[in-house]
């Protein structure tokens, strides 16, 4: 009887089914640095990049990235396809020169931490169709100049996926599925790594001053801007919160009536069978559907006042922890004066 020859890798891989969740995703430096100089360069306008690396086990390894082209007053068909062709154009080089060139995500500059919109969970189904692992690196410049590295990675829940697929985000599926606004985006923790030779080639050039530039940053009183930005973002979330509420109160106001309107059919036409039966008649149906107060109401999705829950609560921690970031730094200053 012949041995069966043994699988390759590439069998063995596609054979598996890849269980272990994503616990960390890993940048390389250089990567980093190239996401936050292509977000300073272009800002205040959005940008975004491919993300290219490794994916084992749990951990995602981010080892390269190009950005996007960025093109303004052409048509959106004409963008969409000259970013395809660009995209494969640059897979295709970095292949020839023997670099990673799986694509493991993208990127995107965001400003204030706004990023949480129907268009990025789009983007994420758009990936997942031929990535089962992919995650969105967010990176804020506005953010980042207050001396914090705003640098996140999330994914979408998997729960939620399934939901957003069937686009059934009514009340009882998300009772169902037990599914809250904080089970939209999952945030995965982010390592940042360089190898031995960068690592050395940094401490060479490492000044000494007991200070950096961040740590200056850190310092700067001024809170004014980023403070009122932030409450004049959450004022208008607030806003568009009140109108989704208002949207669901006229929806169940028109349900309750329709209600009302069906059992005093129902009531009638009960009424009429009575009658019909003395006469020895034969009875109606108790159920018209080419009656249009039986016609179903369509329940308006709760998406849009998930994100926007999402985003109200991304601003005030934002502004939580800037404020009292702040109060340390005045009372600092305080205690600086007075000696």
């Amino acid at each position: 009887m012949a041995e069966k020859a043994p699988l390759s890798f590439a069998q063995i891989a596609a054979s598996e089914e890849v269980a272990t969740p994503l616990r960390v995703v890993q940048i390389d430096g250089l990567v980093v640095l190239k996401i936050i100089k292509h977000c300073k360069d272009f800002m205040p306008a959005l940008v975004t990049g491919q993300l290219l690396g490794l994916d084992i086990g749990s951990v995602l390894e981010v080892t390269n990235c190009f950005p996007f082209p960025s093109r303004g007053g052409e048509e959106e068909e004409e963008i969409e396809a000259d970013g395809a062709n660009y995209q494969l154009e640059m897979m295709r080089c970095l292949r020839e020169v023997n670099v990673d060139n799986n694509t493991v995500g993208w990127y995107q500059s965001t400003y204030m931490g706004s990023y949480q919109t129907a268009e990025l969970i789009e983007t994420f189904l758009n990936y997942q169709e031929n990535i089962k692992r992919c995650v969105c690196i967010i990176y804020d410049p506005q953010r980042s100049g207050q001396g914090v590295l705003a640098l996140k990675a999330l994914k979408l829940t998997d729960p939620f996926m399934d939901l957003f697929r069937n686009q059934n985000f009514t009340g009882e599926k998300l009772r169902e599925q037990n599914l809250t606004w904080q089970d939209i985006f999952q945030e995965i923790p982010v390592k940042i790594s360089n190898s031995a030779l960068v690592s050395a080639i940094m401490t060479e050039l490492e000044t000494d001053s007991p200070a950096t530039q961040s740590d200056f940053d850190r310092l700067v009183l001024s809170t004014n801007p980023f403070i009122e930005k932030n409450l004049e973002f959450l004022i208008e979330c607030m806003d568009d919160l009140s109108m989704e509420q208002q949207r669901f109160q006229y929806y169940y106001r028109n349900l309750s009536r329709q209600q009302a309107q069906q059992q005093a059919w129902l009531q009638k036409r009960r009424t009429e069978n009575m009658s019909r039966r003395a006469l020895g008649e034969e009875p109606l149906p108790e159920e018209d559907p080419n009656n249009p107060i039986f016609k179903p109401l369509v329940e308006p999705s709760r998406l849009d006042g998930y994100l926007i829950t999402n985003q109200i609560s991304n601003y005030c921690s934002q502004i939580n922890g800037f404020s009292g970031q702040s109060f340390i730094k005045m009372y600092m200053m305080d205690a600086v004066h007075e000696n």
